[in-house]
């Protein structure tokens, strides 16, 4: 097949350390150009990545060598970015989370859909092999029936500048770390669950620091899932079952190098489980580009509708 090109609009953190190191060992992909608002932003990345700097967002947009987007925007521009991406043709991969809210998700997905292209959020962690890894322990037997799954991913207080602390950007814990517990909630019990109960904490700032929630699915089985951003470090999940249970420690955020222990525990024993290094932003983007190149959108469209919806009940009943 030839090549994906892609560009990159926005010079985020996550895309210097992470994102374009693994787009760029990838044969199939080649970059083309960074745009940043200022010039001396877009040439910084440039140099380092060996591409094109583009100064303003709409100048990679016009782009017609450009076929793909990786957005990592922070939330509160992505509305107006992604509408803009869709109407210049682009197919997008995007920082999580995807909306501000339901409504801005589905009038996203929406354009999408008319554009027959592809919307997909960045939850990188998905495509690790620890995941498939418990659901094979589950589909064993060997921790028997599931009878709660519980979810932690917190961290200490970040930089105050930092855009996750700026309300209007799309900041607070609800739309950051709480995206990845309500994501991998889903993973384990499905796409028909909905909140329950929850709660968010501002601590006199202008957005959510802390949180907890309480979700079900029609069956009886429920998560419990807690985030932060002024916590104790957590980023785990557990799967407690009737004759057992599975954790996994690092559950969102392994590096390349690092080795991954999924702990196995029953009435008799505990097992960890070392798995072997990889790199989930390289799986995530091998399932990007599969997605363009056969057309297959529809998932993704089901996957964004229904994580937005959960965060939307999420931030309800917190004000309930």
């Amino acid at each position: 097949m030839n090549k994906l090109k892609i560009g990159v609009l926005g010079c985020a953190n996550i895309a210097k350390r992470s994102v374009i190191p693994a787009i760029k060992s990838i044969a199939d992909f080649e970059l083309i150009a960074i745009a940043s608002r200022t010039i001396v932003k877009a040439e910084e990345f440039a140099e380092e990545f060996n591409c094109e700097a583009i100064e303003g967002y709409q100048n990679l947009l016009d782009r017609d060598d450009i076929e793909t987007i990786y957005m990592p925007l922070p939330t509160g521009l992505h509305e107006e970015w992604v509408i803009k991406a869709l109407e210049a043709g682009k197919h997008i991969l995007i920082e999580k989370s995807l909306a501000m809210n339901y409504d801005s998700a589905k009038k996203m997905v929406h354009l999408a859909k008319k554009k027959r292209l592809l919307i997909m959020e960045n939850f990188m962690f998905l495509y690790h092999s620890q995941h498939s890894f418990a659901q094979e322990v589950i589909d064993s037997g060997e921790i028997g029936e599931i009878r709660c799954f519980r979810s932690s991913f917190g961290f200490p207080p970040l930089d105050t500048d930092n855009f996750r602390y700026n309300k209007a950007l799309g900041g607070g814990s609800l739309l950051d770390a709480a995206a990845y517990t309500v994501r991998v909630s889903q993973l384990f019990l499905g796409n028909d669950i909905s909140v329950q109960a929850a709660t968010l904490n501002t601590m006199d700032t202008e957005v959510d620091l802390y949180g907890g929630a309480y979700l079900k699915t029609p069956n009886g089985l429920f998560a419990e899932v807690a985030f932060g951003f002024d916590n104790f470090y957590q980023c785990n999940y557990e799967i407690w079952g009737s004759k057992g249970k599975i954790t996994v420690q690092r559950a969102f955020t392994p590096g390349p190098d690092f080795v991954t222990t999924v702990t196995v525990e029953n009435q008799k024993e505990m097992i960890n489980y070392e798995l072997d290094p990889e790199n989930h932003f390289v799986n995530i983007l091998n399932e990007f580009k599969r997605c363009v190149v056969e057309k297959a959108f529809e998932s993704k469209y089901e996957e964004i509708l229904n994580q937005s919806r959960l965060l939307q009940e999420l931030k309800d009943k917190s004000e309930d």
